[in-house]
């Protein structure tokens, strides 16, 4: 299925400090951050992965075009070099929840298929405006600036004891970034190498883990190439993207939570939740004011299975565990372009309760979610929490939510279904700086 393939990777040459010159990917970078990769380095990766938008820029002088004629720049003097096709294999080492982890992906080229072919597979939809931004930076660059990062299934640990040879000599690159995480990376230009990692995939199919826009944005690229060549060979790198790829069994693949602010709510509503509510969940009070005791109190009633998620407002904490009559509901629910058709999907903590508590006990629809109404999310439970205390006339509710694990976004994605809004964010993200892919 998935084709899976060495690439001729664009890297910093020798430089003295690489943690200067990296940055994360796009989607995660404020405008404060910005001006700060912007002051870090003038060879910093922020020129071209997101560049300032500039007082009189037109059609012939922007953002896009000043990353294209960066990026030439930087290669022509020497500022990146480009290697031999090669794998490269990547290391992050971090800590999350108090817990140290190292989480390890396959960077490589990948061959772009639709989704409909049933080889990579998302779990999620895409908007319009993130993937206008992404073309015209890849017209402009012809180049992918940093990997998507997509799941396999590898539960016999074949390709981590096919790859862990590389770590015996010295990484390419290594270096502790801002947030005081670390980053190895070991590069492999041996066709046999190549092969039996070719051969490994060619049985498996890719689930996206983060980064739908760009593969879509691949598509797109890969479709003009098409159209303006007539003709595109089958081995031209138009028609690859750039991939991260980490198992689903990775111990240190980490997904962490994205919990809900619920603002703008009818009153009559929000005072008749738990009403409403326990038609559908075993509801529990919490007698806690502490977040860490709250979140342990949900990781509890999540185990087994089973949804559920803290609700936070005028009533206190209160714990909702999906009942047999909640799960019944869900099963019952007609398929559609929010509702999954899969037990999959029906068995998402987020599924519920946007089912079950924002559109029937709230009303609030899923165009206003994707509208941006009603509905704001936050990773800090604490920062949920305060919002609440802000507003203790009872308008704003918070709901904390356990992560999703990863085989679960494995499975939606193979049911062909999508999952809610903000269901996962992958931790951390990867970093962009150590590998771009040309795509010539």
């Amino acid at each position: 299925m998935a084709d899976v393939r060495p690439f001729p990777g664009i890297r910093y040459a020798a430089p003295a400090d690489l943690a200067a010159l990296v940055t994360p990917p796009y989607d995660v970078i404020s405008p404060e951050a910005q001006a700060r990769y912007y002051e870090r380095d003038p060879h910093n990766i922020i020129r071209l992965e997101l560049g300032r938008d500039e007082p009189g820029d037109d059609d012939l002088n922007n953002r896009y075009t000043r990353a294209a004629a960066t990026f030439a720049e930087w290669r022509l003097h020497g500022v990146l070099a480009q290697d031999a096709p090669a794998l490269y294999l990547y290391e992050q080492r971090f800590t999350a929840a108090g817990r140290e982890h190292t989480r390890t992906a396959l960077m490589a080229r990948v061959r772009l298929e639709p989704w409909e072919a049933g080889v990579v597979l998302p779990h999620e939809r895409t908007l319009a405006k993130p993937k206008d931004d992404r073309l015209k930076l890849l017209r402009a660059t012809a180049a992918n600036l940093s990997p998507i990062m997509a799941l396999y299934d590898d539960p016999a640990a074949e390709l981590a004891t096919l790859l862990a040879p590389l770590r015996e000599a010295p990484p390419a690159a290594d270096l502790t970034d801002e947030a005081g995480e670390g980053h190895r990376l070991w590069q492999s230009a041996d066709p046999a190498l190549a092969e039996r990692v070719a051969a490994f995939f060619q049985d498996r199919q890719l689930y996206i883990a983060d980064g739908h826009h760009r593969y879509e944005t691949a598509l797109t690229y890969r479709d003009e190439q098409r159209a303006l060549r007539r003709e595109l060979d089958a081995d031209d790198p138009a028609n690859f993207t750039f991939m991260a790829l980490a198992a689903v069994e990775d111990p240190g693949l980490v997904v962490l939570p994205t919990h809900r602010i619920l603002t703008g709510l009818d009153p009559l509503r929000v005072a008749e939740l738990g009403e409403f509510g326990s038609h559908f969940f075993d509801i529990t009070p919490l007698d806690t004011e502490a977040v860490d005791d709250t979140l342990a109190a949900l990781a509890a009633a999540g185990r087994g299975g089973r949804p559920a998620f803290v609700v936070v407002g005028p009533n206190g904490m209160l714990t909702f565990r999906l009942s047999d009559a909640g799960r019944a509901a869900m099963a019952q629910l007609p398929a559609g372009e929010d509702v999954g058709s899969s037990d999959a999907w029906r068995a998402l903590d987020l599924a519920a309760l946007h089912e079950l508590i924002l559109r029937r006990g709230l009303g609030v629809t899923p165009e206003q979610v994707r509208a941006g109404e009603h509905v704001s999310y936050t990773r800090s439970a604490e920062a949920a929490l305060d919002a609440v205390r802000a507003r203790p006339d009872g308008t704003v509710l918070a709901v904390l939510v356990n992560p999703t694990p990863p085989a679960a976004i494995r499975d939606v994605a193979r049911a062909g279904d999508r999952m809610p809004q903000k269901s996962t964010y992958f931790y951390p993200k990867l970093i962009t700086g150590l590998v771009i892919n040309p795509v010539w």
